[in-house]
This record gives structure tokens, C-alpha cells and sequence, in this order.
């Protein structure tokens, strides 16, 4: 029995309510592979959809940095058969993953900051920016909750104190948004392909890359299987946790099982989130909730 499918995601914590997006992207990327489309073009698509939708952090929905005037995105795709591109630290553009699948014929794998704008304007990607309004919002809610006090008597709290230690039933991702977007997908040929995108989070100074953009951290794919990852990126990179799961999964052990066991490496108030899919079938898990959604089809 043949078999092919996508996973898609918004984010460690992005609230239920947003399942809808990442069912309308996974059947988006689904009708690609049922019409023998292969599965990059299928996460590129559902992808691109998840950047536009506005409400994720990612593309249209990204976040501004600790400054309240930055955005600096970061994106990555990688198949099976060799493709692999990423771009860090972007701005102005409208759909990273784009960019990022620009890269892939270019001479190099990432392409970052000011170099990857210019490169994008090359490719014939227009100046765009998101939504000041989205942004500002976030940004406002970083700053209500989120104090940093200098001086002798005065108490300093790092963001990531609040997130180990949220007990609002607010997520603690729509005050301080997580990475990522994300879409893993096997086609009708036995390919494999992954393509994750963020807008960062407001905790950021300028020129920071989380583990989105770093192959084996937030992203890999090959021929056993297709991970993306999303949470804390700080945390993801010690594990390599996209390249861990991928190992499980070539052990024959299943998706949903894999993801699982990635995510109990980190403790319960570090948010994680893993999807993947394998030559049998596809998964997710996440410890803080995250809006996901599963579509195949088995002839």
C-alpha cells in the first residue's frame, strides 16, 4: 500500500483556534502530491500559505525584536534528493521560504542578513513588509509583561523565566511568540521534503538565528523521513533535535512516537513542538499545545 501525506504546524503554543490555517495548508500542499507534484513543491506551497495567513509567527505575522522597530525572519527547505537552502536575519520580503528555495540554486546553502536581501531583490522579490499593526500589538503585550529593571535593588527577569514558569491560561506564544511555521511531506515517488519559516520572537536582540534556519536543529530531511521542529531555539539547537528525531525515525521506530520521544528530552516548561513524516506514515507532538494538522491518502 502506497502512501503520502503532509504535516503541518503554527507553533509550540499556538492556540487550537488556529487549526483551521494549518488544515486549509495541509490540504493545500495534499492536493499537490495527488497530483504527483513532488513533496517540496507540496511543503513550499502549504508553507507560503501558513506566511500569509497573518495570524502565525511567520511571513505577514512576524514579530518585532526587542528594539520594537526590527523584523528579521529566518526560513529553510530541504528534500531527500538535495535540496537545502536557508536564509537568516531577511527583511523586507513578503515569503522567506521563497527566498530560501532561491538558495537552493545558488552556490551556497544560507545566505543571511543584508546579503539575503539583496540576494532576494536579485531573484525579483519585491520590498514588503508586515502588517506594522500585527507586530505592534505583540510588541505591546512583550512590553506590559516583560520588565527588565536595572539597578542595585531592583529584581531582572529574563523573558525565558516567564515562559518556563507561565501559568496564565493565555499561551505564553501569543505574548512571546515561538517559532516556527512548518510542513514535512513524503510524495508518490518515496521523497521526503521539510520547509519551516519564522518571524522570530519579541525576546530577541538584533541578528539572532534560532534553530529554524540550522540543519539537524529545527529542520531535516532524508531518505527515511522529514522533521521540522519548533519551541525555544536556544534549547533545540543543544539537542539537534530535527537530526535526533530523524534518527529515530530511521530505527523504524514511528512518527508520532519519534516526536514524542524528542520532545520528553526537554523538560515540561521548555515548549516544544516536533511534526514529521516517514515511509509508513506521519505525526506530531508537541508539550504545550500546538496547532497541527495530518492529511494522507493510502492506495
Amino acid at each position: 500500500m502506497s502512501f503520502v501525506g503532509i504535516v503541518t504546524h503554527g507553533g509550540a503554543g499556538s492556540p487550537k483556534e488556529w487549526r483551521d490555517g494549518c488544515e486549509h495548508s495541509a490540504d493545500i500542499g495534499l492536493k499537490q502530491l495527488l497530483e504527483n507534484h513532488s513533496a517540496y513543491e507540496a511543503v513550499l506551497k502549504a508553507v507560503v500559505f501558513l506566511e500569509d495567513d497573518g495570524r502565525y509567527n511567520a511571513g505577514s505575522g512576524s514579530s518585532y525584536r526587542l528594539d520594537g522597530k526590527t523584523i528579521e525572519m529566518d526560513a529553510a527547505v530541504m528534500s531527500s534528493d538535495g535540496k537545502l537552502g536557508a536564509v537568516a536575519c531577511i527583511s523586507g520580503v513578503k515569503n522567506p521560504v521563497l527566498v530560501a528555495s532561491e538558495v537552493v540554486c545558488s552556490p551556497h546553502h544560507i545566505l543571511s542578513g543584508a546579503g539575503s536581501v539583496l540576494f532576494a531583490r536579485k531573484k525579483g522579490f519585491p520590498e514588503y513588509y508586515p502588517d506594522i499593526r500585527w507586530a505592534k500589538e505583540r510588541y505591546e503585550k512583550l512590553l506590559t509583561t516583560f520588565l527588565k529593571k536595572n539597578g542595585d535593588s531592583a529584581a531582572e527577569y529574563e523573558i525565558q523565566d516567564f515562559v518556563k514558569n507561565w501559568n496564565f491560561e493565555t499561551a505564553s506564544s501569543e505574548i512571546f511568540p515561538l517559532d516556527t511555521v512548518g510542513a514535512v511531506a513524503k510524495d508518490k515517488n518515496g521523497n521526503f521534503a521539510v520547509a519551516v519559516s519564522t518571524g522570530g520572537s519579541g525576546a530577541m536582540l538584533k541578528g539572532r538565528v534560532g534553530d529554524t534556519p540550522l540543519i539537524g536543529s529545527g529542520f531535516f530531511a532524508g531518505a527515511h523521513g522529514a522533521v521540522a521542529c519548533t519551541g525555544i531555539g536556544e534549547e533545540i539547537m543543544k539537542k539537534l533535535l530535527a537530526k535526533t528525531v530523524y534518527d529515530l525515525l530511521a530505527q523504524g521506530i514511528a512518527p508520532e512516537a519519534a516526536c514524542e520521544k524528542g520532545v520528553r528530552l526537554f523538560p515540561e516548561t521548555i515548549p516544544v513542538g516536533v511534526i514529521a513524516v516517514s515511509l509508513e506514515g506521519a505525526g506530531y507532538f508537541s508539550n504545550t499545545g500546538m496547532a497541527a494538522a495530518i492529511l494522507e491518502r493510502r492506495e
